[in-house]
């Protein structure tokens, strides 16, 4: 891995937080833009956590002041995976590296689905149906996020009209996120090719970030993607399973 670029790594992690703060807004949580971090003082959506740290070597104590550990589940995104959060009575849930891919002409091939931003309550039903593959957490997703001008919820469909794959595209000044890629019928490296095309044309002038681990982090590898820095989700003791 390259020695990553700090101030790409702060931008993935800033574009990361908008997006958790969007979501968090759909679902009538507040929260909040500090210097260090951005954190919600009530218990944010499930996957989406309560704090993201901004910068480097952010304040331990100051942090988790900013969130409710009373009830559990908490869980903080260490964008920099440099706290250490046991003393206030986290443990690291997993690891994960942030991603980078330049703003690239698309590739020659053409796409292998019809691709659309879903921008009525309907479509984006359909999308989050197809992304939740029958688990019960398809109305995470509201009709609220329509109306958010930096949020594209993707959508690539059949001949038929079924949703087969999809992503979130998460807009900021100097990066484009993407999010929650998707795909019904194979792995997550087919979905890639079709949405770095859709990112592009959207948006020719931004790179693409975001963060995945495992399988899903050597897919994004295999198609330009390049790591730059790790992250961390801890968690507070408790059911909530993920950030």
């Amino acid at each position: 891995m390259k020695t990553p670029d700090p101030s790409l790594v702060r931008a993935a992690a800033r574009n990361n937080a908008e997006w958790c703060a969007t979501m968090c807004r759909s679902h009538g949580v507040e929260s909040e833009f500090g210097e260090q971090t951005w954190a919600a003082a009530s218990r944010t959506p499930p996957y989406y956590p309560d704090a993201v740290t901004l910068v480097p070597g952010a304040d331990p104590a100051a942090l988790t002041a900013r969130i409710d550990t009373a009830a559990p589940g908490a869980t903080v995104k260490d964008g920099f995976a440099d706290l250490d959060l046991t003393d206030a009575g986290f443990r690291v849930l997993f690891d994960a590296q942030w991603i980078h891919r330049p703003a690239q002409e698309p590739h020659a091939g053409d796409p292998a689905l019809t691709w659309t931003v879903a921008d009525d309550p309907g479509a984006l039903h359909a999308w989050a149906l197809a992304w939740d593959g029958g688990n019960g957490d398809a109305d995470l997703f509201r009709p609220e996020l329509l109306a958010d001008p930096d949020t594209f919820v993707l959508a690539g469909r059949s001949p038929d009209g079924r949703v087969l794959a999809g992503a979130v595209a998460s807009r900021s000044d100097r990066v484009l996120g993407l999010s929650n890629v998707f795909t019904r019928d194979d792995g997550p490296s087919t979905a890639w090719p079709d949405l770095l095309d859709v990112a592009h044309s959207l948006f020719p002038a931004l790179p693409v970030v975001g963060y995945e681990q495992g399988d899903d982090l050597a897919a994004a590898l295999r198609h330009g993607f390049e790591p730059i820095g790790p992250l961390r989700i801890w968690i507070h003791p408790g059911p909530r399973p993920s950030a």
